[in-house]
């Protein structure tokens, strides 16, 4: 047998949530409600369909391997220069090839203990060496990510909203952080649920890229634009920073039709309003379901929220299946009595909250 690189024998593969198919052989259903990844209940734009469709013919032909088109709309949208954008197959693969590009074995990068696997994941491949700091109430210590950083340290990783836990880092903490970091470590600032905030005080990393070259921010396609499974997202930064980020881009590494569709998305700025309008709404009503069962969940600033149950989240996760609703149990994510749910539809939600009450009601162990 070929041995592998020694650095990635005992890594964990991402653990998608359970495909709606899978959990309907399993368990015999034919009705299943997903809120378990995050996915835009309510589709995508229509433009974005028609967009499409008017490319099908296209297919035969390879995709526009630097997405020159898409990168020109992208760019007027943000108020950036076209320079300044690389994409790739979902944000995760820009993260991919951040690391790709900027660490080495012996390097060490900075993130919080508890938030998307794929920063570590992705460090831990080109051999750099991952220092987490504990997050507190659930949310980022900024100030403990910056005790952390040492002649060593080449990225910091900041998710914000943080996934799984939703909270947020503010415009002023952000700015704080990045006035006493140095010029030589680059800080991501993962912004996959950026469209959904409705806070004031939610960081405009637009206006702090321009002073601060090593920033990068991280968008997606797969959230509030529900292009989910055509796999694109993007990365905004400095030129110089985004010219090395290239240099390791794999040709094609986006397709035609997710190019278009993002193109044509990405201007249906109203269906992005009513989408974050509806979750909006949808998070209040969680939120209120939850304060009337004394549950306590952390703030949320995406589309998706975490409670503890006050329960073991396995048995809480296994119930919530049987009854046919998929969530992501917090056994998964070192949360142990806590689950992470999506904001769904308002049926959907209401649907929750009510097989939420019978799994709580049959599970008699209380761990609060």
């Amino acid at each position: 047998m070929i041995k592998p690189k020694a650095n990635i024998i005992n890594l964990k593969a991402y653990q998608p949530g359970k495909p709606i198919e899978e959990v309907k052989r399993e368990l015999g259903l034919t009705e299943i409600t997903k809120l378990a990844s995050n996915e835009n209940p309510f589709g995508f734009s229509e433009k974005a369909k028609q967009a499409m469709i008017d490319d099908l013919a296209n297919c035969s032909l390879y995709p526009d391997g630097a997405s020159q088109e898409l990168t020109v709309v992208v760019a007027e949208q943000l108020g950036v220069a076209a320079n300044q954008i690389i994409f790739g197959a979902g944000s995760d693969e820009v993260i991919l090839m951040i690391a790709r590009a900027y660490l080495s074995s012996g390097d060490e990068t900075v993130m919080a203990s508890h938030t998307f696997p794929q920063y570590k994941h992705n460090a831990e491949i080109e051999g750099a060496h991952s220092i987490e700091v504990p997050l507190v109430d659930g949310a980022h210590n900024l100030m403990g990510m910056l005790a952390a950083i040492t002649p060593k340290t080449k990225i910091v990783w900041i998710c914000n909203p943080n996934n799984p836990t939703g909270t947020m880092v503010t415009h002023l903490q952000v700015q704080a952080f990045l006035e006493q970091v140095g010029p030589d470590v680059l800080v991501v600032l993962d912004e996959a649920y950026c469209e959904y905030n409705t806070s004031p005080e939610y960081p405009d990393g637009l206006q702090l890229l321009q002073a601060h070259p090593n920033l990068i921010l991280l968008r997606t396609f797969s959230k509030i634009y529900g292009l989910a499974a055509l796999r694109i997202g993007y990365g905004i930064g400095h030129p110089e920073v985004i010219r090395m980020i290239n240099q390791v881009r794999e040709p094609f590494n986006t397709t035609r039709l997710a190019q278009v569709a993002a193109k044509a998305a990405i201007q249906d700025q109203e269906f992005v309003s009513n989408c974050r309008e509806k979750n909006s709404m949808g998070l209040k009503y969680l939120n209120d379901q939850f304060i009337r069962l004394g549950l306590r969940a952390f703030p949320a600033h995406g589309n998706f929220i975490m409670v503890d149950t006050n329960k073991p989240a396995d048995r809480v996760f296994q119930g919530l299946l049987e009854l046919g609703f998929i969530v992501r149990g917090g056994h998964q994510l070192d949360f142990p009595t806590s689950i992470r749910v999506t904001v769904g539809s308002t049926e959907q939600n209401a649907n929750f909250i009510k097989a939420l009450e019978q799994v709580l009601q049959n599970i008699t162990v209380d761990v609060s």
